[in-house]
């Protein structure tokens, strides 16, 4: 059975490398090392370092991809396109997206309401574009029109303000030519010809 016959810290100050025979092994979290009681002169059979292996692996990955859902919210689509990205092992993929979803890191229906949010704040789109970009995300469509709904999306009020915003751009057009930019404008932006036409 393969021994233990040292332990050398990783320069992030974080991880340690493990060496088997002389030779590295792997590495691992000290979080693990600790709990798992792992030190030099340990035996250990090749199953049980493989288990040490998968459990390292998941803890590193895990940090990173902790860092990945904490810079804004995530769908579940986006997260396991993370995972074949970065290569993680399918085995880990059940147990990373359970700890999400418990540290509150990964719910499909506030994604959708902070994409929604951010949208209608910094770069408004109509409902049609919205449902299309969040169907792009995973996100399915009892989800999508629920938080619309929620949202209290109106199209109308949406496309009056954006009007109102952007005047300036069509100060220099008159009649049917100011009416076309407007509305090739508004299509653009992913609404609909019954509303673009109520307004104008």
């Amino acid at each position: 059975m393969p021994e233990i016959t040292s332990v050398k810290p990783q320069k992030n100050g974080k991880r340690v490398n493990i060496y088997l025979d002389n030779k590295f092994g792997f590495g691992i979290d000290l979080e693990n090392f600790v709990v798992l009681g792992i030190k030099e002169g340990n035996n250990y059979s090749q199953k049980e370092i493989e288990d040490l292996i998968k459990k390292a692996q998941f803890q590193k990955t895990l940090d990173r991809l902790l860092r990945f859902s904490t810079l804004r919210p995530r769908s579940e689509k986006e997260i396991k396109n993370w995972f074949k990205r970065k290569e993680v092992h399918e085995s880990l993929y059940e147990e990373l997206l359970n700890r999400l979803i418990r540290l509150e890191l990964l719910d499909d229906y506030k994604f959708a309401k902070w994409w929604i949010d951010q949208r209608m704040t910094f770069k408004p789109r109509g409902m049609k574009a919205l449902k299309y970009e969040l169907s792009s995300k995973g996100i399915d469509k009892k989800v999508i029109d629920k938080a619309i709904e929620e949202m209290g999306i109106d199209d109308f009020k949406t496309v009056q303000k954006i009007l109102e915003r952007n005047a300036y751009k069509w100060e220099k057009y008159k009649g049917l030519e100011k009416r076309r930019k407007q509305t090739d404008f508004l299509l653009r932006k992913g609404y609909g010809w019954d509303t673009i036409k109520k307004v104008l």
